[in-house]
């Protein structure tokens, strides 16, 4: 393709992007009448969804994050369900089981709560493995086997997981394999100062914002072929994987100081979802192609949770950001 024929494409695609970029910036608009200081997770919630992905939540209580994702879903006017998890919840409490009629002589299928367009899987790390592996197929494959049936889910299809990373006692560790199906996970702050002073006078005075619906399904059906189309260079497209290779191989990126703290580095998943959350995050902006700062403003998100530390890392209190942030100050961006 010559550079002019690329040119006019980028045209035409950006026109598409202002397009539909609008109905996404009427949508933020009004989670923020909900949700005030949290731009950043907001921005998150968005990029999961238009890249076909899943978003874990980690924060202290009270940080809106449930109160985020019930928003998002009345402004899409998509169905909404929350999962509670505990010790003692079930994987049938989660995807549904066979029940038998005796009127019938028959089994029937009941669906469970995952059947949803935005599924919200609070505290998720306070279930055991079992009930973490009945998520597994929903995330990756979109779907849910019961019996013999395999069943698709509702087109969107978001999980939003949340984790308190204060309170371990009676926690499990999310299993790697669970981990590494969520395209980003969050580290969420409190809010600023004059933000809490909002959401303190908003609760005060009882005022509960009406959400309306200003975005239709078909509306991020639409934006999701277009994240598909936008234009991503293939020196960036070097810089993604050089990135993901110095997390599995930091010695032969010059980073071997790093090679003790990593015991597994970033999956496929990390470049896969990478290069889809960079080309979310250029819509979000309004542009039809991708620049080295969106790969560096979603790279933490996408990787930290895909990076094992060893034990020595844990001993010098080395986190998986700590070592992106090396990463990303060694790869030269193009």
């Amino acid at each position: 393709m010559s550079e002019l024929n690329q040119a006019e494409d980028i045209r035409q695609l950006t026109e598409k992007v202002r397009e539909q970029n609008y109905f996404f910036t009427l949508l933020k608009q009004e989670i923020n009448k909900a949700i005030i200081g949290q731009e950043y997770m907001v921005d998150r919630l968005l990029i999961g969804l238009l890249g076909n992905g899943h978003v874990l939540l980690e924060g202290v209580p009270g940080l809106a994050k449930t109160l985020a994702i019930k928003t998002l879903s009345d402004a899409v006017h998509g169905d909404f369900s929350r999962i509670q998890f505990t010790p003692d919840l079930l994987p049938a409490d989660v995807v549904g089981t066979m029940i038998y009629s005796l009127k019938d002589n028959d089994f029937s299928i009941k669906r469970g709560p995952i059947f949803a367009n935005f599924v919200l899987a609070d505290e998720i790390n306070r279930a055991p493995s079992k009930v973490q592996s009945a998520l597994l197929e929903a995330m990756q494959e979109k779907q849910v086997t019961i019996g013999d049936e395999t069943m698709p889910l509702p087109k969107p299809f978001l999980v939003l997981a949340t984790q308190n990373p204060i309170d371990q006692e009676g926690t499990y560790l999310l299993p790697e394999a669970q981990s590494d199906r969520f395209m980003l996970k969050c580290t969420i702050n409190y809010p600023d100062f004059e933000d809490e002073r909002k959401i303190m006078n908003m609760v005060a005075s009882g005022h509960s914002p009406e959400i309306r619906q200003v975005i239709s399904l078909e509306n991020i059906t639409e934006a999701k072929k277009l994240i598909n189309q936008i234009y991503l260079d293939e020196k960036i497209e070097k810089y993604i994987l050089d990135m993901v290779f110095a997390s599995r191989f930091p010695e032969k990126y010059g980073l071997a100081d790093l090679k003790n703290y990593i015991s597994f580095g970033a999956s496929p998943r990390a470049s896969i979802n990478l290069s889809i959350a960079a080309r979310a995050m250029a819509f979000l902006k309004n542009r039809a192609f991708v620049i080295p700062e969106d790969v560096k403003e979603i790279a933490k998100d996408v990787l930290r949770h895909r990076i094992g530390l060893s034990f020595e890392a844990e001993a010098e209190e080395i986190t998986s950001d700590d070592i992106i942030e090396k990463i990303l100050g060694k790869i030269q961006a193009p």
